[in-house]
């Protein structure tokens, strides 16, 4: 692995770190505590073409690796994480349509998709269906030209503000698993809304459950070969940025904390003069270096065309636990302010509770991890 960035990865990641100081982290307590989805934000974002990052030029996208998505999505992430969640999953549901597309579905969705103009959302996660995606009720059958769909999807993050949901859904009997799944792009207005959740945070973009009832959709809403969407899907490494959202989380956790305990006193001295706040941030970067050293891994094997079986499952878990761990830390330095909507670091453990679960609960990657580890270890 590289360890040191090139001149345009440190220039892309103080580009996004800048704006996210400047537009995002002054408006987070308000836009979580109100609930409110960022909309103002993610049309900046949109003009500078961070929503199309990964893809490639000749459809409007900046071209770049999954390194600098890693980068970019911290920066997000230190700021808002719901912002930086938005804009991975966008990019997951683009990455899938640029992949496996069609030539003329390509040229009708990225585009506007790499200026947010067109919001892609995920639709894979049902009731039955969490870990185990295989487990999935959706269904879709062919009539003539079109597909009919059945079912429905949940925790569907940002669907309230999309414009097209993902939707994987069965196109084949249970044998043929799991190469009986196939991926659709459907209008979002196609759905009906059955519940939006109240979180423990993530608050300014929701993830409800959501209904197909006998909607179709043309034949060339299929994305990818049929049956082959589940499968395809493994071969998308964007969701590296839930590790990168953890870095964020960590690192904002870290900074807040080495600066309020710098500046609070406490017995005529700073609070930072403590040897046993000080060893605390120490750990703190530690934590945030680790995770950031193994995401970086990840997402810079992965661009090399690498498996990343490992690599993912171990910045998975480490990052989002760092991101945890820092918070609560984090909380427990600021002490009775840290409680309150006053500072950053509530807020930071609420959303780092998240991603312990998003892109799959951190138990089953410890499974994965291990599995790889002893198939490369084991007799």
């Amino acid at each position: 692995m590289r360890f040191g960035l090139t001149e345009d990865q440190r220039s892309l990641r103080d580009d996004v770190r800048e704006f996210a100081k400047s537009e995002i982290k002054p408006k987070a307590i308000e836009l979580d505590q109100q609930e409110e989805y960022p909309a103002e934000i993610f049309d900046k974002l949109g003009d500078r073409r961070l929503p199309g990052l990964t893809l490639p030029e000749e459809y409007g996208g900046r071209g770049e690796g999954l390194v600098e998505l890693t980068l970019a999505i911290e920066e997000l992430s230190a700021a808002l994480m719901p912002v930086a969640s938005t804009i991975g999953l966008h990019l997951g549901v683009a990455t899938v349509i640029e992949r496996f597309g069609t030539d003329e579905q390509r040229e009708a969705f990225l585009p506007d998709m790499a200026t947010f103009e067109t919001v892609g959302v995920l639709g894979q996660s049902e009731a039955n269906a969490g870990s185990n995606k295989l487990e999935m009720e959706t269904t879709a059958a062919q009539h003539d030209d079109e597909w009919v769909l059945n079912g429905h999807k949940q925790w569907v993050s940002g669907f309230l503000n999309a414009d097209y949901v993902l939707t994987y859904a069965k196109t084949g009997p249970d044998e043929d698993a799991p190469h009986n799944i196939s991926a659709f792009l459907v209008p979002a207005e196609e759905f009906e809304v059955d519940e939006i959740w109240e979180t423990l945070g993530a608050n300014s973009v929701k993830s409800p459950r959501i209904t197909l009832n006998d909607i179709r959709v043309p034949a060339d809403r299929l994305i990818g070969e049929e049956g082959e969407g589940y499968v395809a899907r493994g071969e998308i490494h964007t969701g590296v940025n839930v590790p990168a959202r953890g870095v964020g989380i960590a690192r904002a956790a870290l900074e807040d904390t080495a600066a309020y305990t710098s500046s609070r006193e406490q017995y005529d001295q700073h609070i930072s003069d403590f040897q046993g706040v000080q060893w605390e941030i120490g750990e703190m970067a530690e934590r945030v270096d680790t995770a950031r050293l193994l995401t970086l891994r990840a997402a810079d094997r992965a661009d090399q065309g690498h498996d990343v079986t490992r690599e993912f499952a171990m910045a998975k878990i480490n990052a989002t636990q760092a991101a945890v761990d820092n918070a609560n830390k984090a909380v427990q330095l600021h002490g009775g302010l840290g409680y309150t909507t006053e500072h950053h670091v509530e807020r930071y453990l609420r959303d780092a509770k998240l991603l312990t679960i998003a892109g799959g609960p951190n138990e089953g990657h410890k499974d994965t991890l291990a599995k790889a580890v002893i198939e490369r270890y084991g007799e």
